[in-house]
């Protein structure tokens, strides 16, 4: 199987990104989430996102395999969502997305991609680390991560102590000029 084509998500896909982000948190019920996997993506915020050209999507076989959504948060790019088809699941598609969104970042001269996450599920914090992600401090958070953390809070499931914001440098490629 080839590696699938990370491309820019278009309007009439919206409805299908919901859907798989809906399946995808299907997960958080192995995890006694329930409240969590019973999110519902605002669809309006998506329109807004694909509109800024802040969606991508991997497809694999005419089929949408996951999404990465992009923010502007304290002049960082930000890991806003990314959700990978349960079909399509630990094949390396959301590090793909999520290197899609750190070159994006740098391209866009952001120095850094923050995210927020649970620093305790296996699918989150530990596999940001891997990635290079590191947890920010509370001294460390920007006014607006730090406010996008308590927007978080007040969603249903969300144990804001079971929560961090994380962050990866965007190192760039010697200048050779």
């Amino acid at each position: 199987m080839d590696s699938p084509l990370i491309r820019p998500a278009r309007q009439s896909e919206l409805n299908d990104l919901a859907l798989l982000e809906i399946q995808a948190g299907e997960l958080f019920h192995s995890v006694g989430m329930s409240e969590v996997a019973d999110h519902v993506p605002d669809r309006q915020a998506l329109s807004r996102s694909q509109q800024q050209g802040l969606i991508w999507v991997a497809e694999e076989d005419g089929k949408i395999a996951g999404y990465i959504v992009a923010r502007v948060l304290d002049g960082n790019a930000h890991i806003e969502q990314v959700s990978v088809a349960p079909t399509h699941a630990r094949r390396g598609i959301g590090r793909r997305l999520i290197a899609q969104l750190e070159t994006w970042g740098r391209s866009n001269d952001r120095p850094a991609t923050t995210l927020t996450t649970f620093r305790d599920v296996p699918w989150n914090g530990p596999y940001y680390r891997t990635l290079g992600y590191r947890e920010l401090a509370g001294a460390e958070i920007g006014r607006e991560l730090a406010a996008a953390m308590q927007h978080e809070a007040s969603l249903p499931g969300i144990d804001a102590s079971r929560r961090c914001a994380m962050i990866k440098c965007n190192g760039r490629p010697p200048d050779l000029a």
